[in-house]
């Protein structure tokens, strides 16, 4: 069983960064693909950025690829999502997601475990 919580969202004006931080329990978060998804108001939860266990591989969406980065520290048993030159569309409730794969992934049926989500609003 894997518990994961995030931290970091918040409010911020459009241009502006974030920090969102998911930390794991579990001895083995680095057997562990990780990923983060986003749900929007009166929309479908997507897909935003996936790392494998190692960090060594990242994919992201084209709507946020060269504005945000995904990272881990498995040392520490967290992931990051470092989100830069946000914009009022980024506006949304973050998920972070660890898959029982080791390689990145992108589908959310990919991913066993969920966090509670932390709400990011972007004001333009």
């Amino acid at each position: 069983q894997v518990q994961l919580v995030e931290s970091g969202g918040g409010l911020v004006q459009a241009g502006g960064s974030l920090r969102l931080s998911c930390a794991a329990s579990g001895r083995t978060f680095r057997s562990y693909a990780m990923g983060w998804f986003r749900r929007a108001p009166g929309k479908e939860r997507e897909f935003v950025a996936g790392i494998s266990g190692d960090g060594s591989s990242t994919t992201y969406a084209d709507s946020v690829k060269g504005r945000f980065t995904i990272s881990r520290d498995n040392a520490k048993n967290t992931e990051y999502l470092q989100m830069n030159s946000l914009k009022p569309e980024d506006t949304a409730v973050y998920y972070c997601a660890a898959s029982l794969a080791y390689s990145a992934r992108v589908a959310a049926r990919e991913y066993a475990y969920w966090g509670q989500g932390t709400q990011v609003t972007v004001s333009a």
